[in-house]
């Protein structure tokens, strides 16, 4: 199986964001791999499942696109939950979230947007074999973030 390299910690995962995605999201801390380094979610302005999912995306986004050479990079990038658990120690609560993440190489993934363009609606075109080819192509990762949100009296 394919593994990725953990985003290190050692810049701000606020200011990495805003950096990579111009998005300043109301988090801190850490990437979320593990729960003592959970992501801290700092506000409760936007749905914490929108939040944490946006936050998969960007993570799952770093991972295997922007800091890949070229022909390691991955495109397509889809991030889906699977499961959620919430855990809650003192005035601490914790979501452990479960995402699906489905890719294709993004060189490979070019080669496929191409051949749709150029072949989409000749009789020679075997359009079912097309997309058979892109889901054997595509990775499928299971990951696990954490995310901490403090429970205000």
């Amino acid at each position: 199986m394919i593994s990725f390299e953990k985003l290190s910690n050692d810049d701000s995962v606020r200011d990495v964001i805003q950096s990579a995605f111009n998005s300043n999201l109301p988090v801190e801390d850490s990437w979320g791999y593990e729960q003592e380094d959970a992501t801290i979610i700092t506000s409760t302005e936007m749905p914490y499942k929108q939040l944490e999912h946006m936050f998969a995306s960007m993570r799952a986004y770093l991972e295997m696109n922007m800091i890949q050479e070229e022909s390691k990079r991955y495109g397509s990038i889809n991030v889906n939950e699977l499961s959620r658990d919430t855990l809650k120690q003192n005035t601490v609560t914790y979501h452990q979230v479960k995402y699906e993440i489905t890719a294709i190489k993004e060189l490979l993934y070019t080669e496929f947007i191409k051949e749709y363009k150029e072949n989409y609606g000749k009789e020679t075109f075997d359009l079912a074999r097309h997309f058979q080819k892109r889901k054997e192509a595509t990775l499928r990762r299971e990951v696990t973030h954490w995310f901490k949100l403090s429970i205000k009296a």
